[in-house]
C-alpha cells in the first residue's frame, strides 16, 4: 500500500506537524505530508515544512470575502497536491468541508471532546479552563471534522489524571504526549480503511 498523502493546515508553532514529521522520518508513520497551509505567514509551522522540502501556502482570512471562498482555497490546494487526508493541526479557522472531503479531515484536540471544547477553547485557554473547573480526568480527542468548532465524530481519545499541582503549562505537555500518540494512529487506522462513520459514531474495524 503506497504512503497516505497528508495535507496539514495549521496557524502557529507547528509542533503536532513535528510529531508528525519525527513519526514518518522514523518508520512508525507510514505517510507522506505533501502540503502544509497556514492562515498566518508568521507561524513558525511553515518553516519547519520548508526545512524539510515540503510545499507550503499562505492563506490567509482576510484575503477572503467569505469564509466560503477561504475554505475554497485550501480544498483546491488539497486537490492539486492531490492529499487522501486533511489533518488540521492547531489550526484556528472554522473552514467548510467540501463534499469530496467528508470524512478526510481530521483534528485533534487537547481535551476529551464534549468538554472544553468550541469557538475560543484552544491551546492555553483549555487547560486553564480545566483547572479552573477542577476536573479530575482530561486528555486528547481526535475527530472528524464538520463545519462546526470540535463537533465531528470521535475516532480516538486519550485520557490522563489532573495532578493536583498542575499548571496549565504541566497538563499541556503531559496532554501533548498522549496527543502524539493519538493522532499517528488515527491516521494509521484511516489509511488502513478501518474507520467507518456511522452517524455521530466512527467504528474501528478489526485488521483483515
Amino acid at each position: 500500500m503506497a504512503n497516505i498523502r497528508l495535507a496539514v493546515f495549521l496557524s502557529a508553532s507547528g509542533t503536532t506537524l513535528q510529531n508528525l514529521l519525527d513519526r514518518i522520518a522514523d518508520g512508525r508513520l507510514k505517510a507522506r505530508i505533501v502540503l502544509v497551509a497556514s492562515n498566518n505567514v508568521d507561524a513558525y509551522g511553515l518553516v519547519r515544512a520548508e526545512n524539510v522540502d515540503i510545499p507550503t501556502a499562505v492563506v490567509e482570512r482576510k484575503a477572503f470575502a467569505t469564509g466560503e471562498e477561504f475554505s475554497r482555497k485550501h480544498f483546491d490546494l488539497c486537490r492539486e497536491h492531490r492529499a487522501d487526508l486533511v489533518c488540521l493541526a492547531g489550526f484556528l479557522q472554522l473552514i467548510q468541508i467540501p463534499d469530496d472531503f467528508q470524512g478526510r479531515v481530521m483534528n485533534i484536540h487537547p481535551a476529551l471532546i464534549p468538554a472544553f471544547c468550541g469557538k475560543g477553547y484552544y491551546g492555553h485557554h483549555v487547560h486553564e479552563a480545566v483547572l479552573a473547573e477542577g476536573v479530575k480526568i482530561t486528555g486528547c480527542t481526535v475527530h472528524f471534522c464538520d463545519n462546526q468548532y470540535d463537533h465531528g465524530p470521535i475516532i480516538l481519545q486519550r485520557a490522563i489524571n489532573v495532578l493536583e499541582d498542575d499548571t496549565p503549562d504541566s497538563l499541556a505537555a503531559r496532554v501533548f504526549e498522549q496527543e502524539c500518540e493519538a493522532y499517528p494512529e488515527a491516521i494509521r487506522l484511516f489509511a488502513e480503511g478501518r474507520l467507518r462513520i456511522e452517524g455521530r459514531r466512527v467504528r474501528i474495524l478489526k485488521s483483515s
